[in-house]
């Protein structure tokens, strides 16, 4: 089964921009993961188990590096990456 997961990072720190580029670096070193990002939010595309792993190991390494931080997820039960549709 494939997953696509809109995931956005809120630290609670006043130097926010390191915990964010952290987290989002993890995720694009993980083999087997597409992650594209934007202005808003990062998305993850790829197996469900892998992505949901990732995202369990990334998010608590994240606390426990940096501390204090909100993730807001949304996740859809197919694999939405852009770079996997039709062009033209």
């Amino acid at each position: 089964m494939e997953l696509s997961v809109e995931i956005s990072k809120y630290p609670l720190a006043d130097d926010y921009i390191p915990a964010i580029k952290d987290f989002i670096e993890r995720l694009q070193a993980t083999d087997g993961l597409s992650v594209v990002c934007n202005t808003m939010s990062t998305q993850v595309f790829g197996d469900y188990d892998l992505v949901m792993n990732t995202l369990n190991a990334e998010i608590k390494r994240s606390f426990e590096q940096f501390g204090k931080a909100i993730f807001v997820c949304k996740f859809i039960g197919t694999n939405l990456d852009p770079a996997l549709k039709p062009h033209g």
